[in-house]
């Protein structure tokens, strides 16, 4: 019995020992990496913040295409700007065993129990574009240059008003806006245009009207046009009875819709007075238009299928024993750990050279323009 019971036991640490050689290996980093074997051409989990940015449906299917024609399925979903729901999104993608997450965040800080139940299922973590804040269970970040954009914008007033070369001296006005305040790439953004714009405020050069110049008193939740519009539409009863406003620093085209639909129904866009500088970011087909009917003044061009190819190629080395590759390793602090990131660099368009740049790349179709 005695022998019997050995035989039984040697039995059962050999394949102890034999599952635990194959199972997922904890990574370094607090996420976790896949053997290649069982994680090829398993199923990716893609979650996204909305459809109602043609931008994010654009970054959905530009993920998927390049994790299929890497031999992964994929599961794809949209939280519709509901931050509870996209919890409970990732959760299901958890329960469905997917073999990583790549998370586009509606709100960055709510996902700390929901990576955590991903790191226990030893499931690697990307975050795209939107940095996950408060947990350590985020492998890799894919974004943008995004101080980089913030800085596009605010030289771009500088240029338009002729402060940059110092052909004019001012004083102009110009009023301030930024994206969700629940978005950590809102503070690069206005941290980039800041870094501009603010030696020209404090000389009197740029004068903000409305006195809103903390990044508290000008984001806008969710990045929603009509709420921008409504702030804009206040700024101008409040402070522009007799003044006009020179120059809107808007960080994303919805925004820019808003802050425009504000200015026309104040008259601005008539001859005697001209439409102010307004900035964008994204290149979506309603900007780029307004573009070139001289309405908005550019946009920053970020080729979101290059952020997607970045994505799926972290996913593909993580889930093949291979180490991601990154360029920057110091910057993006998450309040837990420094995520290693890859950065892509973004690119200011306006009406000179948005043929070149978003159309002859097939970025935007030429058709859709008309």
């Amino acid at each position: 019995m005695r022998t019997r019971r050995a035989a039984l036991s040697a039995i059962a640490t050999s394949a102890v020992l034999a599952l635990s050689l194959s199972a997922c290996g904890q990574s370094s980093e607090g996420g976790s990496e896949t053997s290649g074997d069982s994680a090829k051409g398993g199923t990716i989990g893609i979650a996204m913040p909305t459809k109602s940015s043609e931008r994010w449906i654009a970054d959905g299917a530009n993920v998927v295409k390049d994790l299929e024609s890497k031999g992964y399925k994929t599961t794809l979903v949209y939280g519709e700007d509901d931050p509870d729901q996209q919890v409970s999104q990732i959760e299901n993608l958890i329960t469905q065993g997917v073999k990583a997450l790549i998370v586009a965040a509606i709100d960055n800080k709510s996902l700390n129990n929901v990576l955590q139940q991903a790191a226990d299922a030893k499931i690697p973590v990307i975050s795209y574009d939107r940095l996950i804040l408060g947990t350590k269970n985020v492998d890799y970040y894919a974004s943008f240059d995004n101080e980089k954009v913030g800085e596009l914008q605010g030289n771009y007033i500088l240029e338009k008003l002729g402060l940059a070369d110092g052909s004019k001296k001012g004083p102009f006005n110009i009023e301030l806006f930024a994206g969700s305040n629940d978005d950590n790439n809102t503070k690069y953004f206005f941290g980039g245009a800041m870094k501009v714009l603010q030696p020209y405020i404090d000389k009197n050069q740029l004068v903000v009207k409305s006195g809103q110049t903390a990044l508290t008193q000008v984001t806008t939740l969710r990045w929603d046009g009509g709420t921008a519009q409504k702030r804009m539409d206040d700024i101008l009863t409040a402070a522009y009875k007799t003044e006009r406003v020179d120059a809107v620093l808007s960080p994303y085209d919805g925004i820019s819709i808003g802050i425009l639909s504000a200015l026309k129904s104040d008259d601005y866009g008539s001859k005697s007075k001209p439409l102010p500088v307004v900035t964008g970011q994204d290149a979506e087909v309603a900007s780029v238009k307004s573009i070139i009917a001289d309405e908005q003044s550019m946009t920053v061009y970020k080729d979101t299928r290059e952020l997607a190819k970045v994505a799926s190629n972290m996913v593909d080395a993580a889930l093949t024993g291979k180490t991601p590759e990154t360029n920057d390793t110091k910057t993006y602090d998450n309040g837990a750990k420094v995520v290693p990131a890859y950065l892509l660099t973004p690119v200011s368009v306006d009406k000179a050279n948005y043929q070149k740049v978003v159309v002859d790349s097939g970025y935007v179709k030429e058709s859709d323009l008309k």
